[in-house]
């Protein structure tokens, strides 16, 4: 019924800058909130950033570095990703909290991923 596409992943040298982009479509009345995770190699998904009506919140490691946005109207969302460190190094997936009718509970959605890979 939803589809959240991510994009913008890539390589880039510590220091570097990377942004980030989920595109939701299909079955969609509202976006309650939509989140960033990621996952690296031997360590469990942890939250990133995540924004609702109510505001954003990110993990400890990535304030003051990564801000997190939306487009109401595209249905996307962003992640602007500054002064990139080797730690950041992950799959970055996109989340959703979608509600398809009116007064209706949100559903849970994931991206595939995006590989983020920091590295001189």
């Amino acid at each position: 019924q939803v589809q959240l596409v991510e994009s913008g992943g890539g390589s880039v040298q510590p220091g570097g800058s990377l942004r980030l982009s989920c595109a939701a479509s299909g079955r969609i009345f509202n976006i309650d909130a939509m989140g960033w995770y990621r996952q690296a190699p031997g360590k469990e998904r942890e939250l990133v950033a995540r924004i609702t009506s109510g505001g954003t919140n990110y993990a400890d490691s990535v304030k003051g570095r990564f801000t997190i946005s939306r487009d109401n109207a595209k249905k996307t969302g962003y992640l602007q990703m500054n002064r990139l460190k080797s730690e950041d190094t992950a799959v970055y997936y996109c989340n959703a909290a979608i509600s398809h009718i009116p007064f209706d509970r949100p559903y849970e959605y994931w991206g595939q991923g995006t590989q983020v890979t920091v590295s001189s």
